[in-house]
């Protein structure tokens, strides 16, 4: 959505919002200019009364609010006059078809609607491939939202001994690189080498591996990578731009079946794109992680043209990682905070993140292109609003630009609740907390979860923050301070929560009722930041 221009969105008479969820329901950052127009109160309630549109969401039943953006910009459109043509979808990880359970039946409901509304002559049964060769994306390197990056550190920050690889890294800019705390770097992986070799063999492409040839959109309704050089070879293709090692979907087997020569593995794909077969392609794929190379790997008789890699394979996507740096501390520097990925599957193969494997073979002087994005951290400008921060894990990254900042501006009212599994093991950056709470600047407080002894009830960060629940209830609601948590979206953003619902109802005397709202009311007027994935 970044990519469109709002402004243009009135010229349009059918438009498709496929939106995601991030945080505790908040909306994408590409959807944030266009959200906040469409929040304005002085557009008309006519504004888009000539236009169709349909809304997909994309979520997580995990969380309480599910599909929060999408349910929110459909009865924004509604209420702009615009008309739904199809009642919205909510794509759910959850379901054992991933989003694709709801996908599915939303899509052919839609094409029903569609020949409906927008009737195809009735000498054409589809839409034939357009035949415009117009885009071409820039490089990477002409992209002017990245910026060149020398490595200038990639330190491990765990123990040797211990079982998670944590790096900090640090990249220098000749750029007079701009950036608050709060900002994510953006990241275009390379597979590894060594990897792309083998695939390409699996792929019986290794012959043709470094053939170039041209690429030209001509399917208008297919989206090809980022900054996707016009003249390319497969190696290189494979290299940055497509993802071999993506957990296949549904439309995945779906394509597959028709480049399976092999009567046997044809009866299966068919099996898998049912119905009925949809928990057996579940146990198959999803569940197990099975990757596209590896499914290739065993359905042998599909031999796939060169020509069909953009339909078969989805984009090498960048990665995001929260800047763990202020530009104040480490001018035309970032640093970053980043868990190496490794761990094994249900069938017991070893994987590994393919950015993260990337950035840790990194050496001294190496180069790269970074981007940087807008977060969601917004900090008081008032010297005297205290700041509590909440970062467990990695999830110390944005935490240590927020801390680095309002040292820089003088500013000490800030507490830190740090959470790890052991205070020799993983305790990042524990040496600058230290130093900083002797000099007055931060409040540190850490709680160590695998170094009590067994059989007592482990310590996390919410539980720190129930023992401080008085000082908790003064600094957010006496003080009215900010909360900012961040870290792995699992139960620990809840737990945090219900920890500052207790400091409000025991020192506040309010009923359950007040307490749920005066949180909600923290988040409506930017006093509680939740900047946490999955």
């Amino acid at each position: 959505m970044d990519a469109y221009p709002p402004e243009t969105l009135i010229s349009e008479h059918l438009v498709i919002f496929v939106v995601s969820t991030t945080g505790w329901g908040t909306e994408p950052r590409a959807m944030s200019s266009l959200w906040n127009m469409f929040l304005r109160s002085d557009l008309p309630d006519d504004l888009f009364e000539d236009m169709d549109f349909c809304v997909f969401g994309l979520g997580d039943t995990a969380y309480e609010k599910f599909c929060w953006p999408a349910k929110k910009l459909s009865r924004r459109m509604q209420g702009l006059g615009g008309y739904e043509i199809c009642l919205r979808g909510e794509g759910d990880e959850q379901h054992r078809m991933g989003v694709d359970g709801a996908l599915d039946p939303w899509i052919e409901c839609l094409l029903e609607v569609l020949t409906q509304l927008y009737p195809l002559p009735h000498e054409q049964d589809n839409i034939p491939a357009g035949s415009d060769t117009s885009l071409n994306p820039d490089p990477l390197d002409e992209d002017t939202k990245f910026h060149t990056a020398s490595v200038k550190c990639n330190r491990r920050i765990t123990a040797e001994d211990w079982f998670q690889n944590v790096r900090h890294f640090e990249f220098s800019f000749k750029d007079d690189i701009k950036y608050n705390p709060g900002d994510v770097a953006v990241i275009h992986p390379s597979a590894a080498a060594s990897e792309v070799d083998s695939f390409l063999v699996t792929m019986g492409w290794a012959n043709v591996a470094d053939d170039f040839f041209t690429v030209e959109h001509t399917m208008l309704d297919q989206t090809l990578p980022d900054h996707l050089p016009k003249i390319v070879s497969l190696r290189i293709l494979f290299t940055r731009y497509l993802d071999f090692n993506a957990v296949p979907r549904r439309s995945f087997f779906q394509l597959l079946r028709y480049f399976a020569t092999n009567e046997l593995e044809r009866e299966k794909l068919d099996e898998f794109v049912s119905i009925e077969g949809a928990d057996e392609m579940y146990d198959y794929c999803q569940h197990v992680k099975r990757t596209t190379w590896e499914v290739l790997s065993e359905f042998r008789s599909a031999r796939v043209p060169r020509e069909y890699a953009f339909d078969l394979f989805p984009p090498l996507s960048p990665r995001e990682f929260s800047i763990a740096s202020s530009i104040e501390f480490h001018p035309r520097e970032i640093h970053l905070c980043v868990a190496i990925v490794r761990y094994r599957t249900k069938l017991k193969i070893h994987r590994k993140g393919v950015c993260t494997s990337y950035l840790s073979g990194l050496k001294l002087g190496d180069t790269l292109r970074i981007g940087l994005r807008k977060g969601f951290i917004s900090l008081p400008t008032d010297p005297n609003t205290p700041v509590v921060c909440v970062g467990p894990g990695t999830g110390i990254a944005p935490m240590r630009a927020v801390i680095e900042q309002r040292i820089h501006k003088g500013h000490t009212n800030t507490t830190l609740y740090f959470g790890c599994r052991s205070a020799h093991k993983d305790q990042h950056y524990y040496k600058e907390w230290e130093s900083h709470a002797e000099e007055r600047k931060l409040r540190y407080r850490v709680a160590c979860s695998r170094d009590g002894p067994e059989g007592v009830k482990r310590t996390y960060v919410q539980d720190l923050m129930k023992e401080d629940a008085q000082y908790i209830w003064t600094m957010l609601r006496q003080q009215r301070g900010i909360l900012i948590i961040s870290g792995s979206s699992n139960k620990m953003p809840t737990a945090v929560r219900e920890a500052v619902r207790g400091a409000v109802e025991r020192f506040g005397g309010k009923s359950n009722a007040e307490v749920v709202e005066y949180v909600a009311a923290m988040e409506r007027e930017g006093r509680l930041i939740e900047e946490c994935w999955s």
